[in-house]
């Protein structure tokens, strides 16, 4: 057989294996990559990696994964409203196909930054009230997503806490202005309420570690106190300073986060935060299909977990009512 015949078999055998090749294999050769912009209100530490890991795995289970179809774009702003902002800027000048932000402050600058480009938000504390969608069923504009909790949430952290903490006839709600804005909120969702408990609530704005720990310290040295620590960017970044201080100082104090629990805190009650990052992939996929965030309605949480400390509360001289422990969905001995 000649060289000439043998080199045209090859060329017939090697059309004959592309044309084989499934078509499922080349259509993923041909698939544009798509591009995420993520910007996150805490800090790049165990907490924030925890979240952007729960919107990978919702993402990879509906057939998204970072480096092959689509590319995530990751920036931590650390709880610095400056650095946020300059992030967002970033972010929205890579011409991102959808972009994901987590808090008001980062949403705030998204929404400075564009008004074309679709942003989910994942979670934020009543965009309606903030402005940030026009109702919960109609976002209308370029903006959808999760809520976190809502404001009413204030008179459960007080019930309790009270029930935990008898004693307690004063909670202190600690907040960043400049990362919770919207802290009057709370405050005056529980004046609206009925005052079945017999506890004053104030506001405890602080704007630095400092001013943590002398708010802290203050409170300690005032009989009959208790803190409440609502969840934004600044209290998720010192998460351990908070704790820390109301263990030094025995505050009893309640938190929305369940990990907190496990690092020491007394109780916790909320949404499963990981759980809303993985479900917000579901909103990032229909997006990228083509879904406009206008018609998307905002989702908000499905499941509360409580949490308790009996270590911690042992330290604190507290003895927690067995009726409070059968509602835990986890308690630390």
């Amino acid at each position: 057989m000649s060289a000439g015949i043998k080199r045209r078999e090859f060329i017939t055998l090697l059309g004959g294996a592309v044309a084989a090749w499934p078509l499922q294999a080349r259509a993923q050769q041909a698939e544009r990559v798509r591009r995420i912009g993520l910007l996150m209100g805490v800090a790049d530490d165990r907490e924030g990696q925890a979240r952007v890991i729960a919107l990978k795995q919702g993402l990879q289970e509906l057939g998204w994964t970072d480096g092959r179809n689509i590319e995530i774009e990751t920036r931590f702003g650390g709880a610095d409203a400056g650095r946020i902002r300059a992030q967002a800027t970033e972010l929205v000048a890579l011409a991102p196909d959808v972009l994901v932000g987590q808090g008001t402050p980062v949403i705030r600058a998204l929404r400075q930054a564009t008004s074309s480009i679709p942003i989910v938000m994942v979670p934020v504390i009543d965009p309606v009230e903030q402005g940030f969608v026009s109702s919960l069923a109609h976002p209308g504009g370029n903006i959808t997503g999760f809520t976190f909790i809502d404001f009413q949430m204030v008179g459960k952290w007080l019930q309790m806490l009270k029930e935990a903490a008898p004693s307690v006839a004063r909670a202190a709600l600690m907040f960043n202005p400049d990362t919770s804005p919207y802290y009057y909120l709370y405050l005056r969702s529980f004046e609206a309420e009925p005052r079945s408990i017999a506890v004053e609530v104030t506001a405890a704005p602080v704007r630095g570690t400092a001013e943590v720990e002398e708010a802290i310290a203050k409170l300690g040295r005032e009989p009959g106190r208790g803190v409440i620590v609502p969840p934004d960017a600044f209290t998720i970044v010192h998460r351990q300073l908070f704790i820390r201080l109301a263990q030094q100082h025995r505050l009893p104090a309640v938190y929305a986060y369940r990990a907190y629990v496990a690092q020491g805190a007394l109780m916790s009650y909320g949404p499963e935060p990981y759980d809303l990052f993985r479900r917000s992939a579901s909103y990032v996929d229909r997006i990228l299909k083509g879904a406009k965030p206008a018609d998307l309605p905002i989702q908000q949480p499905t499941k509360f977990e409580l949490a308790i400390n009996l270590k911690t509360a042992k330290a604190l001289g507290l003895q927690i009512p067995e009726k409070l422990l059968a509602l835990a969905d986890e308690v630390i001995e």
